[in-house]
């Protein structure tokens, strides 16, 4: 059994541990709302402008839209890791990397990477993943659908270039709190989707098709982007929160029980001087 000052530095120590479990997880709480309000007000809108992409588009050939332009023969794909940049936040970075990890095992052509938030990136390189080709990690600094831009035509250019015959998004999408599901969404070339009866036909174009997909397309790849960084900021959030609420029940169980231990050891010591205290008077009484 431990001594009583161990035990007492020990109980200190989780009591410090707790509080700043405890208040990581307030303010994690405290962003989460945010957080998920902007999510929540952005996915109805990327929504409905992905929809209306898709009826548009159905009626064009891919040979038709640059961003369309498809291969049977894919030699080079780019995947976009959205993490985060701080830690403590349970299994959200690494179920990021282990999809990447998983896509690069899968595949059969050359895999690059692009980060987003720096912690997947500092775990790959340590597994002996290849250096990224870039990163982004200020963009958590201000969040915003103009900076999400510059790096979603940055990714288009990429593609348009020729460069990457595929580029994927893998992030952590928002559910509950409690509840990130990670994606990996095709960013680039825009998916085929077999468009079902005349959807297509129901519009009206004004000027026409083909001038309103010029504009349509960037606009929809951007907003693709930015939902996704959105629901990676809104799941860092909720998953750093669960975390910080079971590390602080974590703590609270284990300051009880070392409490426990050091009451019964100051017990024992306690009983333990008595009976010296008793052993030596009745030394005394037979002497």
């Amino acid at each position: 059994m431990a001594n009583l000052k161990e035990l007492r530095s020990r109980i200190t120590s989780v009591g410090s541990t707790m509080q700043i479990t405890s208040a990581m997880k307030m303010v994690s709480a405290a962003k989460l709302k945010r957080a998920q309000d902007a999510i929540t007000q952005l996915r109805p809108y990327a929504q409905k402008l992905e929809e209306i992409l898709v009826n548009v588009s159905a009626t064009l050939d891919s040979s038709e839209g640059q961003y369309s332009r498809q291969t049977d023969d894919v030699k080079k794909v780019l995947l976009v890791a959205i993490s985060s940049n701080r830690g403590l936040c349970g299994a959200f970075n690494a179920n990021v990397v282990k999809r990447v990890m998983a896509y690069q095992a899968e595949s059969n052509a050359q895999v690059d990477t692009f980060f987003m938030g720096k912690k997947a990136g500092e775990i790959l390189v340590k597994r002996g993943s290849s250096a990224p080709i870039g990163e982004r990690n200020s963009i958590y600094e201000d969040l915003s659908y103009d900076n999400a831009s510059e790096v979603a035509e940055m990714l288009m250019q990429k593609f348009l270039d020729g460069e990457y015959d595929r580029i994927e998004l893998v992030y952590n999408r928002f559910v509950n709190a409690a509840t990130q599901r990670v994606q990996c969404e095709q960013f680039l070339p825009i998916r085929e989707v077999k468009s079902e009866g005349t959807a297509a036909g129901e519009y009206i174009y004004e000027p026409g098709k083909e001038e309103i997909l010029e504009d349509l397309i960037p606009k929809s790849l951007k907003t693709q982007l930015f939902k996704a960084l959105l629901d990676s900021n809104a799941s860092e959030h909720g998953a750093r929160m669960t975390a910080m609420h079971k590390a602080t029940d974590n703590a609270q169980e284990l300051k009880r029980n070392l409490s426990l231990e050091y009451n019964k050891a100051r017990q024992a010591a306690i009983t333990n001087e008595i009976l010296e205290i008793v052993g030596g008077a009745n030394a005394l009484a037979d002497g």
